[in-house]
């Protein structure tokens, strides 16, 4: 066996010990994972993780600002403008002028949008069930919490 296929054969087993004591690489580890399969999981309803974190987020708020919207997304508003845009295009939701302040626009979802949404939903549902399936339920609800902790304690 040569030099380098001596390490190609060792590239299956390499050492991350040094990588491994870090929370934030197991976390982007598995957010990788999920990335992937959501992803898949979302092409059928041409929709990307942010067009469909962005699309839930209006059908479950009627009247959303985009400045509401862009917080609760942590994306600047200048980049909300991009998606908002995409959905409005697709039909699957509108922009409504807020009378009281002729600047802002609240979001809505249409009918074709809030359908597109609960398949949508019901998918992503489906992509956690299989992808979570060897962790118990407890053991879920206590990542949850403890990743909703740690983003409320790093709030400025």
């Amino acid at each position: 066996m040569t030099n380098i296929e001596a390490q190609h054969s060792r590239a299956d087993s390499f050492n991350s010990e040094t990588l491994d004591r870090f929370i934030g690489y197991h976390m982007k580890r598995a957010f990788n994972v999920v990335q992937a399969d959501l992803s898949r999981t979302l092409t059928e309803f041409d929709l990307r993780m942010l067009t469909y974190t962005a699309l839930v987020l209006i059908v479950d708020n009627p009247n959303l600002s985009q400045s509401k919207l862009a917080a609760a997304m942590d994306i600047e508003r200048a980049n909300l403008v991009v998606i908002v845009d995409e959905l409005e295009q697709r039909e699957l939701i509108v922009r409504d002028r807020v009378p009281t302040d002729r600047r802002a626009y609240a979001l809505n979802a249409t009918l074709s949008g809030r359908r597109l949404c609960k398949k949508a939903v019901a998918a992503v549902v489906a992509h956690e069930s299989k992808l979570f399936s060897a962790m118990s339920k407890k053991a879920k609800t206590m990542l949850i919490n403890t990743l909703s902790d740690f983003q409320k304690s790093q709030r400025v």
